[in-house]
């Protein structure tokens, strides 16, 4: 399985990190190009590939690892993201306040559902500040939870395999208006860190 993660700020380096050691075929890509990304590339180590944002579209499993306000530009051509199954770690956050922003009734992640409507999103790795998502998953015995919510079953237990098989423990909430409400940021389950013995 080929992931593509968008976005190398600290989710989407710790993210990659996980993915790599794992096993995975790894891309990432950011808004400033492969050549920006040789020294995190040689950071993390083999299994990981620079790549252009077209190049992590293409990938099986695409990370968005993107601020808010960067979600418009990077899903401006839909079709592009047809089928795939997208894990949305993204945070409605305003900067430099570090405030939620006000979305109305919907949740983040599904307002990135209806800009890109034939791909299939899952909410998770929002949760978690960047270091706690980057250390060992594996803690006194247990195992870090990575909350995830989702409208598509079958995309979800693709992305809970993911998340076993990189050492996290899933834990399922159910729909993105539901679910994916507890995962926002400013809501209960924000910032929360939970072992799974």
């Amino acid at each position: 399985m080929k992931i593509g993660i968008i976005g190398a700020g600290a989710i989407g380096k710790a993210f990659a990190g996980h993915a790599t050691r794992a096993g995975y075929d790894v891309v990432i890509s950011n808004s400033r190009g492969p050549e920006s990304l040789t020294d995190l590339v040689k950071e993390i180590g083999s299994g990981i590939k620079a790549s252009t944002t077209a190049e992590a579209i293409h990938a099986d499993v695409i990370f968005l690892a993107i601020n808010w306000k960067q979600v418009p530009q990077v899903v401006d051509v839909p079709e592009q993201w047809k089928g795939k199954i997208v894990i949305d770690p993204t945070n409605a956050i305003a900067f430099p306040q570090f405030k939620p922003i006000d979305l109305g009734n919907r949740t983040s992640s599904e307002i990135i559902q209806e800009l890109i409507p034939g791909a299939r999103v899952v909410k998770a790795f929002n949760t978690l500040p960047a270091a706690i998502l980057a250390a060992n998953p594996n803690e006194s015995n247990g195992k870090r939870v990575v909350f995830i919510s989702g409208n598509d079953d079958e995309a979800k237990t693709v992305v809970k395999s993911i998340i076993n098989k990189i050492g996290f423990a899933p834990i399922d909430l159910g729909l993105l208006s539901t679910g994916g409400r507890l995962q926002q940021f400013g809501e209960p389950l924000a910032a929360l860190n939970l072992l799974k013995l």
